[in-house]
């Protein structure tokens, strides 16, 4: 990373498709942390282009300075019959590992947060990893509780 990526002042914005490849780097280095994933590029990068294709389905928000993108959040839309309304399944809350522990991710997640009530969402929902009791404490500290439901997944291979 140069040294003139440090020199201006970090803000958030809507990601764009010229964005595409370092969003995939960092879901690409997420998923390589988890245990359920195995990180994939094209399927990352495919999976991030139908979103920022098109804005009906989600919306990804970077923070970046003039010359880097430091970090990510991705959230998608939905509609739920338990609450009567649009809301959001978050994932993918990245801060690029050379920038963490600066209150990025803080700020990322409020911002977030901030869009979801201003556009009248009624609930978000976050997936963190079981085993990282530090993913667990960031996003309590932000508001979020444990739920009493617990995920369960089918995964369809594309195999028949």
């Amino acid at each position: 990373m140069p040294d003139t990526a440090l020199n201006s002042e970090p803000r958030i914005e809507a990601a764009t498709l010229d964005d595409l490849p370092q969003l995939t780097d960092l879901v690409m280095a997420l998923l390589a942390q988890e245990e359920d994933f195995a990180p994939d590029r094209e399927k990352q990068k495919h999976g991030i282009k139908l979103i920022l294709e098109q804005p009906n389905r989600g919306r990804i928000f970077v923070l970046r300075n003039d010359h880097f993108l430091i970090g990510m959040v991705n959230l998608l839309f939905t509609i739920s019959t338990a609450e009567g309304g649009f809301v959001i399944l978050m994932e993918d809350v990245i801060v690029h590992p050379a920038h963490r522990g600066q209150g990025y991710g803080t700020r990322l997640l409020q911002y977030a947060i901030q869009y979801a009530q201003e556009k009248q969402f009624k609930r978000i929902t976050i997936l963190t990893d079981q085993i990282s009791a530090e993913s667990q404490r960031f996003f309590q500290r932000n508001g979020f509780q444990h739920s009493h439901m617990i995920p369960m997944r089918l995964v369809f291979t594309g195999e028949k």
